[in-house]
């Protein structure tokens, strides 16, 4: 039975078109000059449903070009006259509707990655808090909350918590489960899991990083399990910006030096170095509770991402990536079965990522989970002929997902 609340119809144009994400940035990730398609489409813009979309793509190019600002403010605009966006699929046999918040291109699950090429059709439900939820929606067979649990989005992530609640068809990575991803609320719901290592994370002031500098108070005052070296991040911040690792009173001194931030995420550093010298992160993804090799990142130092990490030119690591890849279930997997069940089951989300690596003494040791990192497969083959194949694994373990899911709600309603 649909909720009273909500109604839905089949009209086409409820939704308007757009290319998306996934298509910009692959046509950026390999260089393709994007300037002629941004002067295409602002000949072609206009002040209505179908500009909105326009726009919206607008918005993307702006952002893959590197002015946020001007896609964001794109993006305000365009969201005025449209909120449902369709996204292209050849011949759709699923509907999904993702709730989305209005926010920069890195902010929300880049779900479109996850569909391409497949014959699942995606609606995305820009939800602006303070307007109306659009009347009726669009017919869907599932829905999945795409909204990170981030200060920017927290008004839209509540919104979309409310709707949810009585939503007509099923919807996936529930808002309260995507609030407990958080770093200083993850410590504390995977804490006491066999097998696993998380430190503990607390958020603190500005002032108690003046004070542990001053040496007026220990670090162990404001972490249960820490003392120096200790791991220190402003809060709100991505990607490492402002991530440093302070062994001692000075370099916190030093440290608040450079930055003006107020409040800081703190924890105690863990050394996962192998006994070779070099570090080894992982990326995981979950898909309705079980886990995929995702991507290996090796390097010299602690503070790795893929990015920084020395793969592209080297070929040794890039042959243990793939191995790595290969034996994913029996070796990896196999490894840490017990913790990864447990945390995805406490987690409760159907897809989430999880960065992570292996203690000395052998524990899975995570650094963050997250619905919203890129999960992709634009890495040139003829560098990672591995990777492709591993990424379209997880790409059809999600549509498998959605299908059943979705079945499974249908044969409920029968």
């Amino acid at each position: 039975m649909e909720s009273p609340a909500v109604r839905l119809s089949t009209d086409p144009a409820l939704c308007t078109d757009r290319m998306g994400t996934a298509h910009f940035t692959r046509l950026a990730f390999s260089g393709v000059d994007m300037h002629p398609h941004w002067n295409r489409l602002v000949a072609d813009i206009s002040d209505d449903a179908k500009g909105a979309g326009l726009g919206m793509d607008l918005s993307i190019i702006s952002q893959l070009m590197g002015d946020q600002k001007t896609g964001l403010a794109i993006q305000a605009d365009s969201l005025k006259y449209q909120r449902l966006f369709r996204s292209p699929c050849a011949a759709p046999k699923l509907r999904v509707l993702a709730f989305a918040a209005e926010m920069d291109i890195g902010g929300n699950t880049p779900i479109e990655f996850l569909l391409e090429g497949s014959d699942v059709e995606l609606i995305t439900f820009y939800v602006v808090p303070g307007m109306p939820v659009p009347d009726p929606m669009p017919e869907h067979d599932i829905a999945i909350v795409l909204a990170p649990d981030d200060a920017k989005s927290r008004a839209a992530l509540a919104e979309i918590d409310r709707l949810v609640a009585s939503w007509p068809r099923p919807v996936l990575n529930l808002p309260r489960n995507i609030l407990g991803l958080d770093r200083h609320t993850l410590c504390d719901l995977l804490a006491g899991i066999p097998g696993l290592e998380i430190p503990i994370t607390n958020c603190i002031s500005r002032d108690w990083l003046i004070n542990i500098s001053l040496r007026a108070c220990l670090v162990s005052n404001v972490l249960e399990d820490g003392d120096f070296p200790i791991i220190v991040r402003p809060i709100g911040s991505h990607a490492g910006f402002g991530l440093e690792k302070l062994d001692n009173p000075g370099a916190v001194a030093d440290y608040l030096e450079t930055r003006r931030e107020e409040q800081f995420f703190v924890s105690r550093y863990v050394d996962y170095a192998s006994d070779d010298g070099l570090f080894r992160k992982y990326r995981i993804v979950l898909v309705d509770g079980r886990a995929y090799a995702c991507h290996m990142a090796i390097a010299d130092q602690w503070k790795i991402w893929y990015l920084n990490a020395d793969m592209i030119l080297n070929a040794g690591n890039r042959s243990e990536e793939a191995r790595f890849m290969a034996a994913f279930d029996e070796e990896f997997a196999a490894r840490h079965k017990v913790a990864l069940a447990e945390m995805a089951r406490r987690m409760a989300l159907d897809y989430c990522t999880v960065d992570c690596a292996e203690t000395r003494d052998g524990k899975l040791l995570i650094f963050e989970a997250d619905n919203t990192a890129i999960v992709h497969d634009m890495d040139p083959v003829d560098v990672f002929p591995y990777k492709r194949p591993q990424m379209r694994k997880i790409f059809d373990a999600f549509v498998a997902m959605l299908y059943r899911r979705a079945r499974k709600q249908s044969q409920k309603a029968a």
